[in-house]
């Protein structure tokens, strides 16, 4: 494994690349979506996340991968806030997370677990749930437009219990997508897919990454995916990041 990066290489590796990681990306790419400035969480004497600072441009993916236990969740939960922090904060924009209403953080931060959590009830009831708790009612028109948009077209009145798992997860990522999010963070959102359905989800975050120039963090034990998918790539082990680079670089050295 690659030693701890130098301060002044992650300075300098912290700065989001035009390099990607296999596939075409936008060079003018220059908005910092999100940002993390020594970002911490520890529960008691374990130490979870440490001193993690990184930025997260529009139309950019970066993976987060190491081995188990080295904090790769902890450090996604954190940058909606789901974890707080017990030092070091996370910029949407420019603004601090902290001074930003959890219920709005989550909808401009939006994030899909590794299993899919359906609310019971039909797909089209899960997609305008968040809206409607921000008192917007989505159209039927809305949401099958969406629904298309992530290969589900005429899904709208099926009940959740009887989608497939890589139905599930599209319905997901569809509810997610329905609450406009600027930052798009994936934990493992494939793992338990088969391999069709994972080439399928990873085309879909590929298009609507470039589509929306959202920022994208994900989460993912598979190199090959963080491959085929992330412009750069971080490293971490115990907590701590120890690299982030371009991807093909990043992988080719671990």
């Amino acid at each position: 494994m690659t030693n701890t990066t130098t301060s002044n290489e992650l300075t300098e590796a912290t700065t989001p690349a035009n390099s990607t990681g296999g596939h075409e990306r936008d060079p003018e790419r220059t908005t910092v979506m999100l940002e993390t400035r020594h970002l911490s969480r520890s529960v008691g004497q374990r130490l979870l996340v440490q001193d993690v600072s990184i930025q997260v441009s529009a139309s950019e993916i970066v993976a987060v991968v190491g081995p188990s236990g080295a904090g790769k969740s902890s450090f996604l939960r954190l940058l909606n806030r789901l974890d707080e922090p017990t030092s070091g904060t996370v910029l949407l924009g420019s603004k601090d997370y902290r001074s930003i209403a959890p219920r709005e953080l989550r909808r401009r931060v939006g994030m899909v677990m590794q299993t899919a959590f359906l609310f019971p009830g039909t797909v089209s009831e899960n997609i305008a749930f968040g809206p409607r708790q921000r008192d917007v009612a989505m159209t039927p028109m809305q949401i099958a437009s969406l629904l298309e948009r992530v290969g589900l077209s005429g899904f709208a009145d099926r009940t959740v219990g009887n989608l497939s798992g890589g139905e599930a997860q599209r319905v997901a990522l569809a509810r997610t997508l329905a609450n406009d999010p600027e930052v798009l963070l994936l934990d493992e959102p494939t793992s338990a897919l088969d391999q069709s359905s994972i080439r399928g989800v990873e085309e879909l975050v590929l298009d609507i990454v470039r589509e929306r120039r959202v920022a994208c963090v994900i989460v993912t034990h598979n190199r090959e995916q963080a491959a085929r998918l992330a412009d750069r790539t971080m490293v971490m082990e115990a907590g701590r990041m120890i690299r982030i680079g371009a991807t093909r670089e990043v992988l080719h050295d671990v």
